[in-house]
């Protein structure tokens, strides 16, 4: 048998095998690389896929709402209706709706199989000593109830007990649990016209999955005892029907010839609006978790081709040799590129792994903070999966491109001569380059922060700003080697002083290579910036909030309900503080789903609704006005007053009378403008006079937002809130707050956005540390030969370690340091702009920024605790013949 050659591989596979073998080979190396991609994308993938997991309970939610109902009925004919009717607290004011009478018409007509009532009120519930439920940020409700035989689609199931009837209510199983309810306990139930005591007489399991993971607690009573309490009894908001033999539009049609007084809607229609309603308010948690995500992406990518650029110096010998045999530089290059690849598929990999995890890990939080909406779903899709993946392979390619070009570029006479070159001459294009782009982008910004603000749009000015901000990022990054020469060698003599020889050699040692230096800094320069800039949002806005308290609320005291807008006011409430002899002035400020416009837009959303806010006295006594015009008393009916830039726009003058529309675009009433008023935070574009609408079917009475007071003259404040809580006591709900309460209050809704926006931002930060211990760690296996001769001339492992963590804490410290700088120039152009909306005061919190510049050099001796470790342990004579 004669010999057989075995067939060469070709070109693609000897550099396939060959980039496969350098990158198992450097396993340190990989890791480390590998990590940067992961931070990235398990980011963007636990986005998407928690996006996804929220679309899949809401989706689950809408199909049981609508599971078997055909047609929705409700009280407009014509109208469109939409998810707004099914918000809790959407029920009826009592004035107009579908005649409770038409539930008996309709259940003994034959053509139609089941008819239940839609609706939900909100509430406070609370037990037999009177302390409310704390459910955090879920609703609690009280409903009509329907067992499967009864209900129209899905019906709620008796685990225990009896039916509600009479005083009773039934109570979902999760509340039973959470807050130890059992068969029998008295509970005290506040809506916002008063308040009730029922007994428990069951345990239900919800018709609904989705509403079982709902914190809140979720009663249910009989339908008549519900329609009498809570829907006064004659009319009910909408009902859902379920066809015998008819069925879908054909239905519809029958119902329309039979009952023409009612308007009616599809059941199917109707859920794909709610879906699609929900999937579009969920694309904006998408679009802002994503924003983050790539963030995250962008200062891995810096550290990424760093980490490249490094390997590529350390292994110039080797490409030199390769060169000598003959491999060309396209192959070199590619070399490195494909390298790139298998990282970045790795690690994009086991980011979409840990993009899961980070899911589990949000919904066990958004659990713990009573929002467990969507527990026990993952939110996997090809989308969640090929994205990140994909997108990771992207950036891991882009960063190391250069580094790749560089690798093909090597001589092999000069690199095998040199170890790292010169970068006197390559700074100085560079240097002038990013200084050009700085100074470009700093006069974009500034430009777009000064501009007269009444001749350019806050959009139009934002994107100045914004388009300055990468101009002024880019600069910094180009300038910022040869800006490291000076400042890391001033910020070494500083930290390197009390550590003498060490500390010394440790600051000639950051300024050896400024290329590296500042790269590995941009990291955490970038995050800083992004740091510093928010904070002096949030100081901003608190310090504003300040100013309202000084300037606008000049009301002694504020009474709310439990959450702002979500709970009101109770009715009966108000009627006991107007009867206290030491309140001299109780203004009432509601709201009313009306418009001053035609096309019901109004001029605020709650729920989808349209709103109009309301008040029935002169709030020029409780309210500090800027430049106030004519009268503000809005006791009388047909009354209203405006912003003055609102009034200019639609070119209204005091007098003037503008027609008060309904959801319907029907007119309800005509008002006249009584007066103006400048800019100012407490008030909304337009208030009208309470009793314009009173008498009509838009006014409701459980529409209380805040109550504004002021004493009689001679009451002390001590006093005046002993008399108010006392009078409120009963209701559970009322919040009586004084100016600076009331801010405090303010100032929390702020705290919980900043909250999140650090904690996002945190990630930025975390991908920088690794950036660092990246770089320290790469430099340590560069270094090996030097660090081995310290070793060999009596250098100690203690003073190896505190020579690589002296590095790392100057480089940490002038990272900061830039960003700070870039972080307080950029607020305070994107601060400016905002002026324009009421965001006028503009702080810097000087505090905070030296707790993180202080931050910043424990982050520098955290990075360096295993680099410094590992150079530590660099054995002498190894080092030496390597």
């Amino acid at each position: 048998m004669g010999k057989h050659s075995a067939p060469r591989p070709s070109g693609s596979q000897t550099l396939l095998r060959m980039s496969w073998r350098t990158v198992v080979a450097h396993k340190l190396r990989l890791a480390l690389t590998v990590v940067a991609v992961i931070l990235g994308t398990s980011f963007v993938a636990g986005s998407m896929m928690f996006t996804n997991s929220l679309e899949k309970v809401f989706d689950s939610a809408v199909e049981d709402l609508f599971a078997d109902v055909d047609v929705v009925m409700h009280p407009n004919p014509g109208a469109m209706v939409g998810a707004n009717l099914f918000a809790p607290g959407a029920g009826t004011s009592g004035i107009t709706g579908i005649k409770v009478d038409m539930l008996s018409t309709l259940r003994q007509d034959p053509q139609i199989a089941g008819v239940t009532v839609q609706g939900a009120t909100t509430v406070v519930v609370a037990d037999a000593q009177r302390r409310p439920f704390q459910t955090r940020s879920a609703q609690s409700t009280i409903s009509p109830w329907y067992d499967t035989e009864q209900a129209v689609g899905l019906g709620n199931t008796l685990l225990e007990g009896e039916l509600p009837r009479d005083n009773g209510v039934a109570i979902n199983r999760a509340a039973a649990n959470d807050y130890d309810i059992a068969i029998g306990d008295e509970v005290i139930v506040v809506d916002p016209e008063g308040q009730r005591s029922y007994q428990i007489t069951g345990i239900y399991q919800p018709a609904s999955s989705a509403v079982d993971l709902s914190t809140g607690v979720l009663l249910l009573q009989a339908e008549d005892v519900y329609i009498d309490t809570y829907l006064g009894g004659i009319f009910i908001p909408a009902a859902l029907i379920s066809g015998d033999v008819k069925r879908g539009s054909e239905l519809i049609d029958y119902l329309q010839q039979t009952y023409p007084e009612y308007g009616y809607a599809s059941a199917q229609e109707l859920a794909r609006g709610i879906s699609e309603s929900v999937a579009d308010a969920l694309s904006f948690v998408n679009y802002f978790l994503v924003a983050f995500a790539m963030i995250a992406l962008l200062v891995g990518s810096f550290i990424i081709a760093n980490t490249f650029a490094m390997i590529v110096a350390q292994r110039l010998k080797e490409f030199a040799l390769l060169r000598a045999l003959g491999c060309s530089k396209r192959q070199l290059t590619s070399t490195v590129v494909i390298e790139s690849i298998l990282v970045g598929i790795v690690g994009s990999l086991l980011g979409v792994l840990a993009g899961m995890g980070l899911v589990q890990a949000i919904q066990f939080t958004l659990g713990r903070l009573g929002m467990p909406i969507a527990a026990g779903t993952t939110g996997l899709g090809a989308s969640a999966i090929a994205f990140p993946i994909v997108l990771g392979i992207v950036v891991t390619v882009i960063s190391a491109w250069a580094p790749a070009r560089r690798a093909g570029a090597v001589r092999p006479v000069e690199a095998m001569r040199t170890t790292e070159s010169s970068t006197a001459t390559s700074l100085k294009t560079r240097t002038i380059l990013g200084l050009l782009l700085l100074a470009a982008g700093m006069a974009l910004a500034f430009a777009g922060a000064l501009v007269d603000a009444d001749s350019y749009a806050t959009k139009t000015r934002a994107i100045g700003v914004g388009i300055g901000a990468f101009a002024v990022i880019g600069g910094v990054f180009m300038a910022s080697p040869a800006l490291s020469i000076p400042l890391v060698g001033a910020l070494g003599r500083v930290i390197a002083r009390p550590f003498k020889a060490i500390g010394q050699l440790a600051a000639t040692n950051s300024r050896r290579n400024p290329k590296r230096t500042a790269t590995t800094a941009f990291a955490l320069t970038l995050g800083m910036a992004l740091v510093t800039a928010i904070g002096m949002l949030s100081a901003s806005m608190h310090d504003s909030i300040e100013d309202l308290v000084n300037s606008e609320v000049t009301a002694d005291f504020v009474l709310e309900g439990p959450s702002a807008m979500r709970f009101p006011v109770p009715t009966d409430a108000y009627a006991d503080i107007q009867a206290l002899d030491s309140i001299d002035q109780a203004v009432a400020v509601s709201y009313a789903k009306v418009s001053l416009d035609d096309s019901p837009t109004g001029l605020a959303a709650l729920r989808g609704f349209p709103i109009t806010f309301m008040a029935n006295g002169d709030l020029e006594d409780v309210v500090g006005l800027k430049n106030p015009q004519g009268r503000f008393d809005l006791s009388q009916a047909g009354t209203f007053i405006a912003r003055e830039s609102y009034a200019q726009e639609r070119g209204l003058a005091i007098g003037d009378t503008v027609n008060i529309y309904d959801q319907e675009g029907q007119i309800l009433a005509r008002a006249e403008l009584t007066g103006t008023y400048g800019d100012n935070r407490i008030l909304d574009d337009v208030v009208l006079s309470e009793a314009t609408i009173i008498d009509t079917p838009a006014y409701e009475n459980d529409n209380l937002a805040q109550v504004l007071l002021m004493g009689k003259e001679g009451v002390t404040q001590r006093s005046l809130r002993a008399d108010l809580e006392q009078a409120v006591e009963k209701y559970l709900v009322v919040r009586v707050m004084n100016a600076q309460e009331y801010a405090g209050a303010q100032a929390g809704l702020i705290n919980q956005m900043m909250y999140i926006l650090y904690a996002l931002l945190g990630l930025s930060i975390i991908v920088a540390v690794l950036g660092i211990i990246n770089t320290l760690a790469l430099n340590v296996i560069e270094r090996r030969q030097e660090i081995g001769m310290l070793r060999a001339v009596g250098t100690h492992r203690n003073q190896v370690r505190l020579m690589i963590t002296i590095e790392s804490v100057q480089i940490a410290i002038y990272g900061s340091i830039i960003g700070m700088i870039v972080g307080l120039g950029l607020g305070w152009s994107f601060l400016k702009v905002l002026g324009s909306q009421g965001l006028e005061t503009i702080s810097v919190p000087y505090g905070t920024l030296m707790i993180i510049l202080i931050g910043s050099g424990l982050v520098g001796v955290l990075a360096a605790i295993w680099p410094a470790q590992r150079a530590s342990t660099t054995p002498p004579l190894d080092a030496i013949s390597h």
